[in-house]
C-alpha cells in the first residue's frame, strides 16, 4: 500500500475533481451539454497532469491552467476543474517555482478579465467573484511559499547539524591521534631504548619514563573522551611536554618573545597540540639532539615555531600535520611545515588572537 500513500494527494484531487464534475452535470437537469466530450476530455487531461506534479511542478500547472483557459468558455455545464489548477498552484510555489506561480496567477486573472471583456452573452463573473477568485490564488502562492521556505529551513538545520556533527568527530578524531600519537611514540621511544641498553639502570630509567607516558595518556584520552575542560591543554603545560620528551634523550629549549599573557581558550588549545603534534614528530622521524620551542605573543596574533636540529627532509605522509593545518585554518591562521636552510625541521603556525 505504499504507493497509495505516496499518491494520496494526487487521487484525492482526482476523485474531487471527476466527482464534482460529474454531479454537476447530473444536476444540470433538462439542460442539454456543450460539447460535452471536449468537457470531459480537458478534465481527464488536468486530472493526468496532476500526477506529474513532483518532477515538473511549474510545468503542470500552466497546463492544467490552459485545461481551465478552454475549459470554461468552450463547455457547459462548468465542472471543477478549477480544483486541479489550484492544487497544482499550490504544489509549484511549494516547490520553490514562487515567481514562476505569481506569473500563473497573473495570467490566469488577465485571461479571465479579457474573457469578460469581449463576452457578448453579458458578464459570467462579476466584480466580487473576481476579486474573491484573485484572492484566493494570491493566498494559495502565498502557502505555497511559507511550506516552501519553511521545508529550506528543515533542511537548513538538518545541514548545519550534519555538519556539526561532522566538525565534532574530526575534532574528536584530532584530539585522539594527538593526545594518543604523542605519548605511543615515546612510548615507542623508550621501549626501543630499553632493549639496547644493557646497563640495568638505564633500562629502568626508561621503563620508568614508559610507565609515567602511559599514565599521562591514560589521563588525557579519558579527559578528551570525558569532554573534561578543566582539562583541556593549554600552553601552561608546555614545560611538561618539554620535560616529557626530554626524557627521551633529546635537549628541548623553551622560547618567549613578548610578554606571555592569557589566550582564548581555542587558541591556547590549538597551540599546545601543535607544539604536541610538532615534538611528536621529532622524536619518532628526526633523529635531532636539540629541538628549540619559540612562542611569540604579538598584538594581534600568537606565533609557535618548534626548530630542530634533525635531518630534516620532507615530513613523512600521515595525519599529524594535516591535523595541526586544520586546527590553524579553523582559527583564521596558517602554517608552516618545511626543512630549514641550516638543516633540521621548521614547524611555524600563526594564531590570529581575537
Amino acid at each position: 500500500m505504499s504507493w497509495l500513500r505516496r499518491w494520496a494527494p494526487e487521487l484525492a484531487v482526482t476523485v474531487a475533481v471527476l466527482a464534482g464534475s460529474l454531479f454537476t452535470v447530473l444536476n444540470d437537469g433538462a439542460k442539454p451539454a456543450h460539447h460535452a466530450a471536449l468537457g470531459w476530455v480537458l478534465t481527464v487531461l488536468g486530472c493526468a497532469a496532476v500526477f506529474f506534479r513532483r518532477k515538473y511542478p511549474l510545468g503542470v500547472a500552466a497546463l492544467t491552467l490552459v485545461s481551465c483557459a478552454l475549459y470554461y468558455p468552450l463547455t457547459d455545464p462548468d465542472g471543477l476543474v478549477l480544483l486541479a489548477f489550484a492544487y497544482t498552484l499550490y504544489n509549484a510555489a511549494a516547490a520553490g517555482r514562487i515567481r514562476g506561480a505569481a506569473l500563473l496567477v497573473v495570467a490566469a486573472m488577465a485571461g479571465v478579465a479579457a474573457g469578460e471583456i469581449s463576452s457578448r452573452s453579458g458578464r459570467h463573473v462579476d466584480n466580487f467573484a473576481f476579486f474573491l477568485m484573485t484572492g484566493w490564488f494570491v493566498a494559495l502562492v502565498a502557502g505555497g511559499a511559507v511550506a516552501h521556505y519553511r521545508a529550506e529551513a528543515e533542511r537548513t538545520k538538518e545541514a548545519e547539524a550534519r555538519t556539526r556533527a561532522t566538525d565534532e568527530r574530526l575534532r574528536i578524531a584530532r584530539e585522539l591521534h594527538d593526545v594518543l600519537g604523542h605519548h605511543l611514540a615515546l612510548i615507542n621511544v623508550q621501549a626501543g631504548a630499553a632493549l639496547h641498553r644493557r646497563d640495568p639502570a638505564q633500562a629502568e630509567e626508561a621503563l620508568g619514563t614508559i610507565k609515567d607516558a602511559s599514565k599521562t595518556a591514560l589521563q588525557e584520552l579519558r579527559a578528551t573522551l570525558g569532554m573534561l575542560r578543566q582539562a583541556e591543554p593549554s600552553l601552561s603545560r608546555v614545560a611538561e611536554l618539554a620535560e616529557s620528551v626530554g626524557a627521551s634523550g633529546l635537549t628541548v629549549r623553551t622560547e618567549i618573545d613578548g610578554v606571555a599573557r592569557d589566550l582564548p581558550p581555542d587558541v591556547e588549545h590549538a597551540a599546545f597540540r601543535v607544539v604536541q603534534e610538532a615534538l611528536t614528530n621529532v622524536a619518532k622521524h628526526a633523529g635531532a639532539k636539540t629541538v628549540v620551542v619559540r612562542l611569540g605573543y604579538g598584538a594581534d596574533a600568537l606565533s609557535v615555531q618548534v626548530d630542530d636540529d634533525g635531518s630534516g627532509g620532507d615530513a613523512p605522509p600521515g595525519t599529524g600535520i594535516r591535523g595541526m593545518a586544520e586546527r590553524t585554518r579553523a582559527l583564521g591562521g596558517e602554517l608552516t611545515a618545511a626543512p630549514r636552510e641550516g638543516g633540521g625541521y621548521r614547524v611555524r603556525a600563526r594564531l590570529p588572537v581575537r
